[in-house]
């Protein structure tokens, strides 16, 4: 028994040998191929698989999901939202606070930003305005940088490019550019229909006009800046080119924006009024800088054709709202009712386009303003129509007396031109004599259904009927009508007097266009 015990105990003790010899063997092998340079595949262990695994499920998905997530909800939204809403939100209050803290048009330069996070958002959006300025960044450094920004993003750089149908010559912006950078006095002067005065916005400071002039503002926030509106609403350049002494140029305007397109009509009579409008500014004598803005009605009616050729004649930049307008509304961009309230009157948003626009072109032409020659302004070239109205002006009360007053009497007419005659029965008429050689009318239609209709007569010959009932109409306006025009200047005799068949008896003349 012992002996078979004896045996048992051998074999084990054998084998716990041979075990572990075979561990040595297989540890020696395993160290002597390292030091070889052998090396096995390398299989993956958990850290691996943690590691790669997840860096390619944060970086590709939970990453790219976060960045295309948060800025559709940023910029799609938010950002959509402060354009649309926060122009109507604006209010006098918060326009006139401290320009470099709250002034939403304050000049945001790029210096220095580059390595701080919080101010990456406004370096793109530089680069967005360059861009659309049709600007490189690494060009025109000493201009680029100083580029204003609106306070709305709704153009794209193709619709700014759509918008600006030439830039024409710059010599005179560049000199009120220069004048302003040297901290120079300057008046930015707009003349207009009431698209220039502002109706349908909340705000007159949200018109085109005055986002115009808060581009110099900001672009020369330690200048002089002065601004001068003189829109007013239901005129055309009929009466624009006979009140623009009056109302603008006394004030020696250095830049000027004439808009008159949705009020004219493409007919050559508004072509030479036009023109002879667009000369009378750029002979006055202080060289101002002229820039010509084509506005539309919803069906895209417009008296841009024939304006453009006097814009082309004297190489004038030429700026149209409306071929931008028709072609993104084409495009489904927008629809009118999101840029008017109306068939003609631009809301804020639409103001706010036209800003946007003339931006873009004031930002064009400063960043090459180094560029520009200072060379002596041209002269005026003959004019492409005639010069019939370069003498215009207003007669009214306070320059001329009736040689007959019949039953009208001098009155304070509720409008822009106050110093006129009117008559309440129209029993009798009113009688002058005026010297000139082309004679027209300003009188008052009303809508309150008290308004006749009164004849006019010239050295005793019947010339037309005036009708100033616009009773169901929009509201009380300034009509404009021309009378009489020759080639000699003399004096004629004009009477008015009620037609026998009129149907009020209210009649109120604002003055006499002559010329």
């Amino acid at each position: 028994m012992k002996k078979y015990v004896s045996l048992i105990m051998i074999g084990l003790l054998i084998l716990l040998v041979s075990g572990c010899s075979r561990k040595v063997d297989d540890h020696l092998s395993k160290t002597s191929s390292s030091e070889d340079g052998v090396t096995e595949a390398p299989g993956k262990d958990i850290s691996d698989v943690s590691n790669e695994d997840s860096l390619d499920n944060t970086n590709k998905h939970s990453l790219e999901d976060s960045n295309e997530d948060n800025l559709d909800n940023t910029n799609k939204h938010s950002i959509d939202v402060s354009n649309e809403e926060g122009l109507d939100n604006l209010n006098e209050d918060s326009l006139d606070k401290d320009q470099e803290e709250n002034n939403p048009y304050a000049v945001k330069g790029n210096e220095n930003k580059e390595n701080d996070p919080k101010e990456k958002d406004q370096i793109q959006a530089e680069d967005r305005n360059h861009k659309q300025a049709g600007i490189e960044t690494e060009e025109n450094e000493s201009n680029s940088g100083m580029l204003p920004l609106p306070a709305t993003n709704y153009l794209t750089a193709d619709m700014l490019s759509e918008a600006i149908l030439s830039e024409g010559n710059l010599d005179r912006l560049a000199a009120v550019l220069r004048k302003a950078q040297q901290g120079e006095e300057i008046t930015i002067g707009v003349i207009g229909g009431s698209i220039t005065q502002g109706s349908s916005t909340s705000n007159t400071k949200y018109s085109y006009g005055y986002l115009f002039y808060q581009w110099w503002k900001t672009a020369f926030p330690n200048g002089k800046i002065n601004y001068v509106n003189a829109g007013i609403g239901a005129t055309n350049s009929y009466l624009g080119v006979h009140r623009v002494d009056q109302h603008l140029l006394h004030k020696k305007p250095d830049v000027v924006v004439v808009e008159f397109s949705v009020n004219d009509s493409n007919t050559h009579f508004y072509k030479e009024t036009y023109e002879n409008l667009v000369r009378k500014i750029l002979l006055a004598d202080h060289n101002p800088a002229v820039l010509l803005l084509f506005m539309t009605m919803e069906d895209g009616t417009s008296a841009q054709a024939s304006h453009l050729h006097i814009g082309f004649w004297y190489d004038l930049p030429r700026i149209s709202y409306r071929q931008m307008v028709l072609k993104e509304m084409e495009k489904g961009t927008f629809a009118w009712e999101d840029i008017s309230p109306d068939n003609i009157h631009p809301n804020d948003r639409g103001h706010a386009m036209v800003g946007e626009i003339l931006w873009g072109y004031m930002n064009r032409a400063y960043a090459k303003l180094d560029t520009i020659t200072e060379e002596i302004l041209p002269e005026i070239k003959e004019p492409f129509t005639s010069d019939a109205y370069m003498d215009a002006k207003i007669l009214d009360n306070q320059t001329l007396t009736p040689i007959k007053m019949g039953s009208f009497f001098e009155e304070e007419i509720p409008a822009r031109f106050k110093h006129g005659w009117t008559t309440n029965s129209g029993e009798d008429g009113i009688v002058f004599d005026l010297e000139a050689q082309n004679i027209g009318i300003m009188y008052y239609r009303t809508i309150d259904g008290m308004s006749g209709q009164f004849d006019v007569y010239i050295d005793g010959k019947y010339e037309r009927t005036l009708d100033a009932d616009f009773t169901g109409g929009w509201g009380n306006y300034i009509e404009t009508i021309e009378l009489y025009r020759s080639k000699e200047k003399k004096t004629h005799r004009i009477e008015i007097r009620k037609s026998e068949d009129s149907k009020g008896d209210v009649f109120s003349i604002l003055g006499f266009l002559v010329s």
